[in-house]
């Protein structure tokens, strides 16, 4: 599945380096937004590097959803695509 990545999981005073959100092709309600928590994301870097992690919510009643990183991933992975496993 295919999928973008939006900005981090941010306040008004603080930003969350490891969690991300992600807006998955065609899936534009929340409901079905749910049915993907617990499913693999992998973002590669130009260098072929994968960072792995987990969706663990849905964000919203548009669809999008937060995925957890094992690290941090960089600035430039900002409306990068990843893959859902």
């Amino acid at each position: 599945m295919n999928a973008k990545i939006i900005q981090h999981r941010r306040g008004r005073y603080r930003t969350k380096p490891r969690h991300f959100l992600i807006e998955v092709e065609g899936i534009k309600k929340k409901s079905e937004a749910e049915k993907l928590i617990g499913k693999e994301v992998i973002w590669k870097s130009p260098a072929e590097k994968a960072i792995k992690g987990k969706i663990a919510a849905a964000h919203g009643n548009k669809g999008v959803v937060r995925a957890i990183f094992e690290k941090n991933l960089p600035g430039q992975a900002v409306a990068t695509a990843v893959e859902i496993k």
